[in-house]
C-alpha cells in the first residue's frame, strides 16, 4: 500500500520526479503513507491507499500472488509442480489484473493448455512455451515468492525450489533468479540469521555469474549510502519492472535500515522503480527479524485486506496469518 499510489508516477516519469513529489507533499524521508496530492502530480493515483483515506488494503497483483502461493500449498504441498501453479492461476485469477509475463503466459494457458487442464488434467502444450515472451525477466516472479520463503524458515534450498518451479511458468534466466533469491532470504531471515548475511546468502543460491548476484552485491555494497544512487545510476536505461534493478534496491533498503522497518520501506518506495511491489517485499522480509512494526502501518487499514483471487475479495490480517502459519515446516 505504501508504494502503490506513486508505481505510475515513478515508472513514467523517474526517481528525481518522485523524489520532488514526496518533498513537495512534505513526506520526505518517507515515514508514513503517501500523501494524495494530486495538484502536485496528476500522475499520483489510488487515495484510498493515501494517507489521509486508507481504511483497507485495497487489491493489488502483488497481495493476489500471496495468496494464490498460500492456496497453491494448502492444495497441492510443497511439491506443487509449475503445471499446478498454472490451475491455480485460471480458477483463481481474473486476467485482467495480470500483467506482462504472467498475462503473456495467462494467455497461452486458455489458448493452448486444453478445456480440463484447470481441474488436473496434462496440458496440451509444452509449458516451457508460456515463459517466451518479451517480459521473462521483468520483477513478475520475484513479487510471488514471498510466501515460499516465509514458510521455510532454516530450509532455503527448499525455499529456493519452490520459487524456481513457480517462477518458471512465466519468467526465465534473471526472473527466475530473483524469485530465488527472495525466497531463499526469507526463509534464512526467519531462522534468525542477520538480514546483510541472510541477503549474501541467499544470492548463493543462484549462478554467481548472474546479474542477480550482481544487484544483490551491489546492494550490499551501497548499503552504507544514504540515497541509492550509485544503484540508480548503474542501471540507467533498464526497465523499471526488471528483476535485477529491483533487487539491487531491495537489497539496499533492507539492509541499510536492520533497525527501523519504517525507514527500511520508506526509503526503498523512495528510491523509485516498482514502488509497490519493493515496498511488500522489504516489508515482507523485514517482518521475519521478529523486531517490533509500529502499530499504525497495519492500523490504518483496520487490518483488513481486500484481493482480486476469486473467493477472496475480503479477508483479515488474522486469518491469512493464521493459515500461514500452518504451514510452516
Amino acid at each position: 500500500m505504501l508504494g502503490k499510489p506513486v508505481e505510475m508516477l515513478s515508472m513514467r516519469h523517474g526517481a528525481t520526479v518522485l523524489s520532488g513529489y514526496l518533498e513537495s507533499a512534505g513526506a520526505l524521508p518517507l515515514r508514513d503513507y503517501i500523501p494524495f496530492r494530486p495538484s502536485i502530480n496528476q500522475s499520483v493515483e489510488h487515495p484510498d491507499a493515501c494517507r489521509e483515506e486508507i481504511s483497507k488494503a485495497i487489491p493489488d497483483d502483488d497481495i493476489n500472488y500471496t495468496v494464490i502461493s498460500l492456496m497453491l500449498i494448502e492444495q497441492y504441498g510443497r511439491s506443487f509442480t509449475t503445471a499446478d501453479v498454472g490451475r491455480m492461476w485460471l480458477r483463481y485469477l481474473p486476467g485482467a489484473i495480470v500483467y506482462t509475463a504472467e498475462r503473456d503466459a495467462y494467455i497461452k494457458l486458455l489458448e493452448h493448455a486444453g478445456m480440463r487442464f484447470a481441474y488436473g488434467s496434462e496440458p496440451k502444450m509444452d509449458l516451457g512455451q508460456c515463459s517466451d515472451n518479451p517480459y521473462n525477466q521483468w520483477i513478475g516472479a520475484q513479487i510471488r515468492a514471498d510466501l515460499y520463503g516465509w514458510i521455510s524458515p532454516g530450509e532455503p534450498k527448499v525455499a529456493a525450489s519452490m520459487a524456481h518451479t513457480d517462477a518458471s511458468l512465466s519468467h526465465r534466466t534473471e526472473g527466475v533468479y530473483g524469485a530465488m533469491v527472495i525466497a531463499a532470504a526469507g526463509s534464512l531471515i526467519s531462522s534468525g540469521i542477520p538480514l546483510c548475511r541472510a541477503m549474501e546468502e541467499a544470492a548463493s543460491y543462484i549462478p554467481s555469474n548472474s546479474e542477480c548476484a550482481a544487484a544483490v552485491a551491489l546492494g550490499l555494497a551501497t548499503a552504507t549510502d544514504s540515497l541509492p544512487t550509485k544503484i540508480q545510476d548503474n542501471y540507467v536505461g533498464m526497465s523499471p519492472v526488471h528483476a535485477v534493478n529491483n533487487l539491487a534496491l531491495v537489497t539496499w533498503g533492507l539492509t541499510r535500515n536492520s533497525q527501523d522497518f519504517g525507514a527500511a520501506i520508506g526509503d526503498t518506495v523512495a528510491g523509485g522503480w516498482d514502488t509497490d511491489c519493493n515496498g511488500a517485499t522489504v516489508g515482507g522480509l523485514w517482518g521475519l527479524t521478529g523486531s517490533g512494526i509500529p502499530s499504525h502501518w497495519v492500523d490504518s487499514w483496520r487490518r483488513t485486506i481486500q484481493t482480486s483471487v476469486a473467493g477472496f475479495a475480503e479477508v483479515t490480517l488474522e486469518e491469512l496469518t493464521k493459515r500461514t502459519l500452518a504451514l510452516v515446516a
